[in-house]
């Protein structure tokens, strides 16, 4: 493993863990969250990294909307998937 590896063997009793139940768990120290945290709740899906070609005047046009041009076009193509878009 290199030096300053961020992928360091875990020290983690992964086997320990898992055999924890829910109702085990101690929650105490955790607060209830009420209805107003939900209203403004946002559901965050996991993420993942891929390489995609585009034409480099969509990527230029999506760079100058500014920061979060990823963002951005991840939304674009979420709208397009859950209008029921087909290519």
């Amino acid at each position: 493993m290199k030096r300053g590896s961020s992928r360091q063997k875990s020290e983690t009793d992964w086997e320990r863990l898992e055999a924890v139940r829910d109702e085990d768990i101690d929650t105490s120290d955790i607060p209830e969250q009420g209805e107003e945290f939900f209203e403004t709740a946002e559901l965050r899906l996991p993420k993942k990294t891929v390489c995609i070609r585009l034409d480099a005047d969509v990527l230029e046009w999506f760079k100058v909307q500014g920061k979060g041009y990823q963002t951005k076009i991840n939304a674009v193509l979420r709208a397009y998937k859950e209008a029921g878009g087909a290519l």
